[in-house]
């Protein structure tokens, strides 16, 4: 993998304005407007920031909730921070290579056997499709 940008600035260099805002500056893009909500392409979800795998396509599933929604992640790829903002008490999921905001993880729902909803951010992300 490639060298990771170490400033600020060199992160508005390779990101567009609205991946930093969402990527670096913990942003959220408005629900249901996200490239991602609705695909079902088999692949490898990777950081849109840094290319790291974060979520495999077998494991997004459909909460309707405006974002891409995964009950697992890859083991080891997203860190979780609380994250009291706003007046609730969530938990914020960020990259665990480049520390990148991807969104939230849920738990208690009851969505999936596993019980857990990794809401992310699509600009957060990059579907690399599984080859024919």
């Amino acid at each position: 993998m490639e060298l990771l940008p170490k400033t600020e600035d060199e992160w508005r260099v390779r990101l567009s304005p609205a991946e930093y805002r969402v990527l670096r500056q913990a942003g959220t893009e408005a629900p249901w407007t996200g490239e991602y909500v609705s695909t079902k392409t088999p692949g490898m979800y990777t950081c849109r920031a840094c290319g790291a795998q974060l979520f495999d396509s077998a494991t997004k599933f459909d909460s309707h909730c405006g974002w891409p929604s995964f009950d697992q992640a890859i083991p080891g790829a997203v860190r979780e921070i609380e994250d009291p903002s706003h007046g609730m008490d969530r938990t914020e999921i960020r990259c665990a290579r480049c520390d990148s905001h991807l969104g939230h993880v849920f738990r208690g729902e009851g969505y999936t056997p596993l019980n857990t909803r990794h809401c992310v951010n699509s600009i957060s992300l990059r579907l690399e499709p599984q080859p024919d």
